[in-house]
């Protein structure tokens, strides 16, 4: 007889992780163990300090509010799908938080020792618990969690220094044609032919036992050593060679000259005895090194014209979703593409030098700021950027401005041309506000740091992150030194910089309900740049500023940097930076996915696991932003 209540168990975990991530035999038995526990609201299920339960939680009904007895702090308030109590499974030691029902709820208890085998055999279910065990103490990959969850002493970690082609993987043929041993070599041949592949699978059994190629029937049939019906068991290359599907570029080719083979062969544990799902052409992994980021550099300085320029941006974004698909770390990644995009800046900027009549007047520099000065413009957005100049007569000025806002038209229209949209708000070196000398770039930031009214605020959180695509890097480190000692003079400034980074709504409003557009054409969309990412951009910002530090700009190394300078607030820190990659993987999933900046969610498009990724990094939000409030005084200033 049917367990029809571990059936409806077993129905409900299915949808959720890390639950949908085991196989059906294990979810299962797993269904027939668990417990069902009613709590009415305002219900205890364990309290601060409790000795721990035999079961970790997920709500199956209702909502569970998770928090601190000792300020009466809500931590987190737990809905369906989300699980909680995993400190006995992860750390072994009493529960740091107390669980009450927000409401009537009813809970399921998965039992802590049958569970943890699937999570020391499962890597997708092992990290989504550490992820979620983590997101209550910050940080996932701090130093007093790290190794140490359910008694594994060791953690992976990628060299950053491994050779890019190491990292990069290689595109195969998902799109298989196969027959079986007894089908002739001309139905084989026939068949290669109307498909237009070099290769064919031979199964048995519906596993891959061998592998015939173009080279075999030129060998062995064109030659006449086999007559043209000879089966095909008799002219396949066996055993059969088989690797997993996640190979990377160099892999690839070690493993066909360790083999001296031309085509590899790729099942779902890299073992012949499990389906095959794609085949490896030597032709696939010329491909793939075409889409590599040194063969990608060198084409893009080849280019003679911008248009030659905006097929290498599609490869890059090749690039990326191949990055994203392997997990690599975010923060190389996004060194990698930023590298790459800002060589593309440079080569428009050198083809458009060759458009003026004569060289330029005087030395000049082009800045990238905003996203691309802080090497976070992973996809096609709009440009930010700004040009200066050295210092001139002033009898000269007017000739040598318009030379270089000529120059800078040539270089924002080439940057539209590959893909970067004009800024909306005209922040480009091709505006007149943005195109001036070193002494007019000082006299306009020292205007914005005495005078910081809302919009110069916004200008000079704008300006302050700024990278040198291209040109002198003296004259920038004079405006960057002239900024520094202004905010000596009045440190004021500060406090109206941090009230600015204040201003972003908050991601989420109470009951962790996301917080969407409420008019406008994003309509019902949450707004992932501007309640997520930019309170943390805003804030580090902020923070690295005021210990003047000015040789870094982007987000998350600032806050690896803040980690250093203030040891007290370092796991802290660590995990502003932690969100901030994260979040910025997220979007630029997101962004591949619908073809667009990622910027605008359409939340009913997402699963559970993917809103409960995004809601892990909002409290790190909130804190930062308290944080800004308390250390600059800006409810005073505000009041």
């Amino acid at each position: 007889m049917k367990n029809t209540i571990s059936e409806r168990v077993a129905d409900f975990l299915q949808n959720f992780p890390p639950f949908n991530a085991l196989e059906k035999l294990q979810l299962d038995g797993l269904s027939q163990q668990v417990s069902i526990v009613y709590y009415e609201k305002g219900g205890l299920v364990f309290s601060e300090d409790e000795t721990p339960h035999d079961f970790f939680y997920i709500v199956h009904e209702g909502a569970i509010t998770l928090r601190k007895t000792a300020n009466n702090e809500i931590v987190d308030i737990c809905d369906e799908g989300d699980i909680f109590g995993l400190r006995p499974l992860m750390a072994h030691e009493n529960y740091k938080l107390e669980a009450r029902a927000h409401e009537e709820s009813i809970l399921y208890g998965i039992p802590i020792s049958l569970f943890k085998p699937f999570a020391k055999e499962n890597e997708e279910v092992g990290n989504f618990l550490i992820e979620s065990f983590a997101s209550n103490t910050r940080n996932p990959y701090s130093k007093v969690h790290r190794g140490k969850l359910y008694g594994n002493e060791s953690a992976q970690s990628i060299n950053p220094e491994v050779k890019l082609l190491d990292l990069q993987p290689v595109n195969y043929s998902k799109k298989l044609v196969s027959c079986t041993p007894n089908t002739s070599m001309k139905q084989l041949a026939e068949t290669m032919t109307k498909h237009r592949i070099g290769s064919i699978l031979v199964i048995e059994d519906e596993l891959p036992i061998g592998i015939i190629t173009d080279k075999d029937l030129r060998n062995k049939i064109v030659t006449g050593h086999f007559p043209i019906n000879t089966p095909a068991s008799k002219i396949m290359s066996r055993p059969l060679i088989t690797y997993p599907r996640k190979m990377t570029v160099t892999q690839a080719q070690m493993a066909m000259m360790k083999s001296n083979i031309s085509h590899l062969v790729l099942t779902r544990d890299g073992t012949p005895y499990t389906k095959a799902v794609g085949i490896l052409s030597k032709h696939d992994v010329m491909v793939s090194l075409g889409d590599n980021p040194a063969v990608l550099v060198k084409a893009i300085k080849r280019a003679k014209k911008y248009k030659q320029i905006k097929p290498l941006r599609k490869s890059i974004q090749h690039l990326l979703q191949g990055y994203l698909d392997q997990n690599i770390p975010m923060g190389l990644t996004a060194k990698i593409i930023s590298e790459l995009n800002d060589t593309c800046i440079k080569q428009i900027i050198a083809i458009s030098l060759k458009k003026m009549r004569k060289p330029p007047p005087v030395k000049f520099a082009w800045l990238s700021i905003g996203s691309q000065g802080r090497s976070e413009q992973l996809l096609h957005t709009d440009q930010d950027n700004a040009l200066l100049f050295e210092d001139v007569a002033e009898n000269q000025l007017p000739k040598v401005t318009k030379y270089f806002l000529t120059l800078a038209k040539h270089i924002t229209h080439g940057l539209k041309v590959i893909g970067f949209d004009y800024c909306p708000a005209e922040m480009m070196a091709s505006n007149p506000k943005w195109c001036i000398s070193l002494q007019e770039w000082k006299d306009k930031v020292s205007h914005w740091i005495i005078n910081p009214g809302p919009d110069e605020v916004l200008m000079s959180s704008i300006f302050f992150d700024y990278n040198v695509s291209y040109g002198d890097k003296e004259i920038v480190n004079a405006l960057s030194k002239h900024i520094f000692q202004s905010m000596e003079k009045y440190p004021i400034f500060f406090l109206h910089l941090a009230s600015g980074a204040l201003q972003n709504p908050s991601p989420t409003g109470f009951f962790r309900q996301f917080l969407v557009e409420q008019d406008g054409a994003h309509k019902d969309f949450f707004d992932l740049k501007r309640r997520a990412l930019m309170p943390l951009i805003d804030a580090a910002r902020v923070l690295i500023l005021s210990h003047s530090v000015k040789a870094i700009s982007n987000t998350w190394e600032r806050y690896e940097k803040l980690a250093e300078l203030e040891p007290k607030n370092k796991e802290f820190y660590l995990a502003c930076s932690y969100a901030t990659k994260a979040l910025l993987k997220f979007r630029t999933k997101q962004g591949l996915l619908h073809h667009d900046s990622g910027r605008y969610i359409a939340l009913e498009k997402l699963n559970k696991e993917e809103k409960i990724k995004l809601k892990r990094t909002f409290k790190t939000i909130k804190e930062v932003q308290e944080l800004l409030s308390v250390r600059f005084k800006v409810t005073h200033l505000l009041g």
